[in-house]
């Protein structure tokens, strides 16, 4: 089991930025990938970026990409999400989430969910 533990999530205007951190805890040797996922109220799930947790590879979602940076650090098991110039269309819930297995940028493959932490874009 991995437990994941998101943190940094606010109230913010149009062009500011936040940072979201997720603390990764438990059987932390075992995950393939560490993603972000976001949903907003009325809508589906999506995904937002996605980082190898060996290596570096990363992904990201075109409304996203030259704004938002996902990052690592393995020595202290975190996965952080700096999010810059916010637009209120950014506001949604924001869940970590970790893969056992495969790098994916699907909901469906991730094994371990955080209980998400709530990013607002004011205009």
């Amino acid at each position: 089991q991995v437990q994941l533990v998101e943190s940094g999530g606010g109230l913010v205007q149009a062009g500011d930025s936040l940072r979201l951190s997720c603390a990764a805890s438990g059987r932390t040797f075992s995950t393939y990938t560490m993603g972000w996922f976001r949903q907003a109220p009325g809508k589906e799930r999506e995904f937002v970026a996605a980082i190898s947790w060996v290596g570096s590879s990363t992904s990201y979602t075109d409304s996203v990409k030259g704004r938002f940076t996902i990052s690592k650090d393995n020595a202290k098991n975190t996965v952080l999400l700096q999010m810059n110039s916010l637009k209120p269309e950014d506001t949604a819930v924001y869940y970590c989430t970790a893969s056992r297995l495969i790098y994916s940028l699907r909901a469906v493959d991730y094994d371990y969910w955080g209980q998400g932490t709530q990013v607002t874009v004011s205009s």
